[in-house]
């Protein structure tokens, strides 16, 4: 057995009697020691490793809540708002009005052309958010001056909502007449009242299209290549282990998982959820394909958590909020799953012993799940299950002390305070709601076990980024959202480590560094308890260390 004992400038453990070292031992894998070199060496034989001598070593940072699209969205064409870099490397400018939007899609559109490709073969773009262009929403007039012939579909940023062209409208025989709920259609006095605008709200509209196409968005297929892409992602910023936060888990699926997962030169330790909203096993089927698949979990590569869904997007004015409503007066959103047959569901997920996550975004969808939730337990008790509420953004102290008493977690997508804080506070919530956008102070107040999420590819795989977010609370504006729901740097760094291990049932072997966890570790070039709070997002990330295993960041 050899030991390797690796010497840190400093070492960041997150556990209470050890806070600090600099050293620690690795053993098959393992965490063998943590502490000064006397420590590590009274297990025997060694090999002192001094590369990281000039580093910090944080516990491989854990991103509970993203997709492992974020490696191949870049496949299509990026419409986003904020600059984006890309998998090699490539920053790919924002698009800062609808006609900067138009013109990528006319350039991509002609490029198609010139090479030839079918006429019919959609053009696929992503990241687009029109709640950044002073309401002014994307039609089929916008699309198709980029192509009138070929199909184009554009997803927005947040996944819930897409956009296309007349000419995807043919192909996917969406008329006036159809009255699937999330079909836009343009308003009385319109030169073209009651045609659809091209505009489609959550799954069973998007479906229309998707039925056609197979291939756009966050619920595209997976491919080897792309799961190796988000490795190499996940390694520039300190990501051991991820998730893939809704996954259909077919045949196609866990062999493309199996077969990259399989490879030690890939770097990242994956979690898929099983789709269970909108999916085509019926509960109990899709629980027993859960369970059959636990069976084949690696350390790289574990099945047992379930994805449900209750509503849509804040921004995308599809999620459900209770009174007053959305700020600007629009209707109150869609119930991607209808509540009683959630609570079925959920129960035949639960019974099943499996971890759910559920998405609820707007304040009346996480009310609903907890109510459900409730219900559920107290039909079904069950000591310790980590069921977990995954965005929750605007829970508020009442219904986290709710949380706490039925042992639920909250997963936060804490990036939203800066991407869509200006956004939330003069548009979807209002200012008094917007204070306690992502409230996390007040869920660990009310005992709630805390993590903070990227929603990768909706916002960047960062979570350096993510924990400066919940620190800093800045919008781009230079609003302070909530200066009392501030985390300490500490703080963060536990929602980016622990809390989401815990959510994910991992907690007793990553997300801090102790003997007997996985050598997982974040290398860093400096040390985030150390800087200033406003530079936390600007630390280096040098690489990773997975189960022993070291990768440099390319």
């Amino acid at each position: 057995m050899t030991t390797t004992i690796y010497r840190a400038r400093k070492i960041i453990t997150l556990e209470a009697g050890q806070p600090e070292a600099t050293h620690v031992a690795v053993r098959d894998g393992r965490i063998l020691a943590v502490g000064d070199l006397e420590r590590c060496a009274a297990w025997g034989p060694y090999q002192l490793d001094e590369r990281f001598a000039d580093k910090v070593l944080l516990p491989g940072l854990v991103e509970g809540h993203c997709h492992l699209k974020e490696g191949s969205m870049w496949e299509w064409t990026y419409t986003g708002w904020f600059d984006r870099r890309d998998p090699a490397g490539t920053t790919w400018p924002g698009l800062r009005s609808m006609d900067a939007v138009v013109a990528r899609l006319s350039e991509m559109a002609a490029r198609a052309d010139a090479e030839g490709r079918p006429a019919g073969e959609p053009l696929i773009a992503w990241g687009f958010d029109p709640i950044y262009f002073g309401g002014e929403r994307m039609t089929v007039e916008h699309l198709d001056r980029a192509s009138a012939t070929r199909p184009i579909v554009v997803a927005h940023a947040n996944g819930h909502l897409m956009n296309v062209n007349t000419a995807m409208l043919r192909t996917a025989e969406i008329t006036r007449d159809n009255e699937v709920e999330g079909v836009v259609k343009f308003a009385a006095g319109h030169a073209q009242a009651g045609e659809p605008t091209g505009e489609l709200q959550e799954p069973a509209a998007m479906f229309l299209v998707l039925r056609k196409v197979g291939n756009a968005g966050l619920l595209a297929p997976m491919t080897e290549a792309g799961v190796r892409s988000f490795a190499r992602l996940a390694c520039r910023q300190g990501v051991t282990t991820a998730t893939d936060l809704v996954n259909k888990l077919t045949t196609d699926d866990v062999r493309v998982l199996e077969s990259a997962l399989a490879d030690d030169a890939v770097s990242i330790r994956i979690l898929p959820a099983f789709q269970a909203f909108h999916g085509t096993h019926a509960a109990q089927a899709g629980a027993e394909h859960v369970k059959a698949l636990m069976a084949r979990n690696t350390d790289r590569l574990r099945y047992g958590l379930v994805k449900m869904m209750l509503d849509g997007s804040i921004q995308g004015f599809s999620a459900r909020l209770r009174w007053p409503g959305h700020f600007n007066g629009a209707p109150n959103g869609i119930w991607v799953m209808a509540p009683a047959q959630y609570e079925a569901d959920f129960e035949t997920y639960h019974r099943a012993g499996l971890l759910v996550h559920t998405h609820t975004n707007g304040d009346e969808a996480s009310e609903v799940a907890i109510d459900a939730i409730g219900r559920v337990l107290a039909r079904a008790p069950r000591p310790d299950h980590r069921h977990t509420l995954q965005h929750g953004q605007m829970i508020d102290a009442p219904l986290f002390r709710r949380m706490a008493a039925l042992g639920l977690a909250a997963n936060l997508f804490a990036n939203h305070l800066w991407y869509w804080g200006d956004q939330h506070y003069e548009m979807t919530m209002g200012p008094d709601r917007a204070m306690r956008l992502d409230a996390c102070a007040s869920a660990l107040a009310a005992g709630v076990p805390l993590a903070i999420h990227s929603d990768a590819p909706v916002t960047p795989l960062a979570p350096l980024f993510t924990a400066w977010c919940a620190v800093n609370r800045v919008t781009p504006k230079g609003r302070v959202l909530g200066e009392g729901e501030r985390l300490t740097v500490l703080q963060a760094l536990h929602a980016v480590t622990l809390g989401p291990a815990y959510t994910l049932r991992l907690d007793h072997e990553i997300g801090s560094i102790a003997c007997g966890k996985r050598a997982d570790f974040c290398v860093l070039e400096d040390d985030p308890l150390s800087v200033d709070p406003m530079a936390l997002k600007d630390i280096r990330v040098w690489g990773t260390v997975l189960s022993g295993r070291v990768f440099q960041a390319d």
